[in-house]
């Protein structure tokens, strides 16, 4: 099925490569423009000004709570009925050390709040929850993708992998945007969009 988008795009190709040049151009922009600064960080709130900010030229629902229940695989996300108060809970998790923020990341990923590009969004949102409380980002670079797909799949149920993964990822390059474009073109990465360098864009 075709996500209805701005574009006016009636085939997958075509949207996934707009969809990944259009929105990876608007992450660099987020961080060269300085508005990353200004995100609201370890919030609901936050994540959806990240998800506005790349997707909205794409999708009319950019920023907005899903109102379709969705899965991935044969794993379901939380359901719509208790989307709104699984978030509240979210927003109300302790962040101050790396255990709490990477249990914040996962419940938060298992919230699944928008109908397409919660990974990518939630990724900056990860790293702006570290650099505050910890002076430290993920460096996306050096985790390998099927290794944080599985690690991911599993945090539901135990997060201990997951937790390993960005441990030895950590680095405290904060500010760096080498780091910074680099993380992004891994993040989207590991949801199979490869065809540009956001760097170039």
């Amino acid at each position: 099925m075709i996500l209805d988008n701005k574009l006016k795009l009636t085939d997958q190709a075509s949207l996934a490569r707009a969809e990944e040049e259009i929105s990876k151009r608007k992450a660099k922009q987020l961080f060269d423009s300085g508005e990353i600064q200004k995100v609201e960080v370890g919030t609901y709130v936050g994540l959806a000004s990240i998800h506005q900010f790349l997707f909205e030229e794409i999708y009319h629902f950019a920023g907005e709570l899903r109102e379709v229940n969705i899965a991935k695989g044969s794993f379901r996300f939380a359901s719509v009925m208790f989307l709104k108060p699984s978030l509240d809970h979210i927003d109300k998790m302790p962040q101050s050390t790396f255990e709490e923020v990477v249990e914040k990341y996962v419940e938060m990923n298992v919230a699944h709040p928008f109908r397409e590009g919660n990974g990518r969004a939630t990724r900056i949102w990860l790293d702006l929850i570290f650099k505050q409380e910890l002076q430290q980002v993920v460096d996306w670079n050096v985790i390998d993708k099927q290794d944080y797909l599985m690690a991911m799949e599993r945090s539901v149920v135990k997060d201990t992998e997951i937790k390993h993964l960005l441990k030895q990822a950590l680095t405290s390059k904060i500010d760096d945007r080498e780091v910074y474009l680099k993380g992004i073109d891994v993040s989207y990465y590991y949801e199979g969009y490869t065809l540009f360098k956001t760097d170039e864009l």
